[in-house]
């Protein structure tokens, strides 16, 4: 249940949904190249990606691969009215954060997906509008989201925008007395289309297109993890500060949660899952987890159907078999 009941900030894999409000409301355009090299706002500490020199020019393909924290603080500001100058001041305004919301809203990010089960949490919205939080509301480190919502969020970009509302069955099944046999469909639960966004269909495939050369190009920050994978994945990886008690007494902890968000393939999706592991790991080491547990669970996916559709063909060679023999 904590799938649907507890919520996190989950970092960077909602950079998407980023992306692709900048681009539906006019703040980028597709020919957009941000420079992503630290950033310094009047009176506050340095905000920057995590390269500490930055990774220069980016167009909005590359800072998904890269995961460009000041691509998307670039792209608030946008949608702000505002062009980033060394420090300036940073008057956001509280619309920027209803605009922000309204688009993920649309992917599923903090509202309910929908899903008919008790106690579903839509997530924590963050406490305030002072305007530098609104850049860490781009980067997901601001509002608190569930695993649920994150996976139909990647979900909606995966099927080509269509939000679709979970559902637990599938089908229902007359029973039989026969262990190897299922029996008939009684009935057949459809896909619900909750929404579909309003972002156009070539930035969705861009998107996509990003999310693949996350896990299939050298730099991608899933590459490490998928390149070797033989089922054509996309995915998004993602980190956010969080605090846990210390048992020591005195100030909190400072961790990090760790996410990642996948499906495959990406040019037919079939599956897609999302990983959250708060508190996974200590600032300043590696973060692999949530990509491993990521990889782990499509390789087992795509193991079963393998197996499942060389268990059908055996099946239906030995019917062919009986068939001949009666047939002597």
């Amino acid at each position: 249940m904590g799938n649907i009941s507890t919520s996190y900030e989950m970092g960077s894999v909602v950079k998407g949904a980023t992306v692709l409000a900048g681009l539906d409301s006019g703040a980028i355009t597709p020919n957009t190249v941000l420079v992503d090299n630290p950033i310094k706002i009047k009176g506050t500490p340095i905000k920057k990606s995590a390269e500490a020199v930055g990774l220069g020019p980016l167009n909005y393909s590359s800072a998904l691969k890269y995961s460009s924290n000041v691509f998307m603080f670039k792209t608030v500001m946008a949608m702000a009215g505002l062009q980033y100058q060394s420090n300036m001041t940073l008057p956001i305004k509280a619309d920027t954060f209803t605009k922000l919301r309204f688009y993920y809203n649309q992917f599923g990010l903090g509202v309910s997906t929908g899903i008919d089960l008790d106690n579903e949490s839509i997530g924590l919205q963050g406490g305030n509008t002072i305007a530098g939080t609104a850049l860490d509301l781009g980067i997901g480190q601001y509002d608190t989201y569930t695993p649920l919502q994150i996976v139909q969020y990647i979900s909606t970009i995966a099927n080509g925008g269509y939000r679709i509302k979970p559902q637990i069955v599938k089908e229902i099944r007359k029973p039989t007395i026969k262990t190897d046999e299922i029996g008939d469909t009684q009935y057949s639960f459809e896909p619900d289309v909750l929404n579909h966004i309003t972002m156009k269909e070539e930035y969705i495939k861009d998107i996509q297109n990003a999310f693949k050369r996350v896990t299939q190009e050298k730099g991608g920050t899933g590459y490490v993890a998928f390149n070797t994978a033989k089922y054509n994945p996309a995915g998004k990886s993602g980190t956010a500060q969080a605090y846990q008690k210390n048992p020591k007494g005195g100030d909190p902890i400072e961790v990090n949660n760790s996410t990642f968000v996948a499906y495959a393939p990406t040019d037919k999706p079939q599956i897609a899952v999302a990983v959250a592991v708060p508190s996974a790991f200590l600032p300043n080491t590696p973060n692999t987890i949530a990509k491993e547990l990521a990889r782990s669970a499509l390789d087992t996916y795509f193991d079963l159907k393998k197996k499942g559709e060389q268990e059908v063909e055996n099946q239906e060679e030995k019917q062919k078999e009986v068939i001949a023999n009666e047939v002597d």
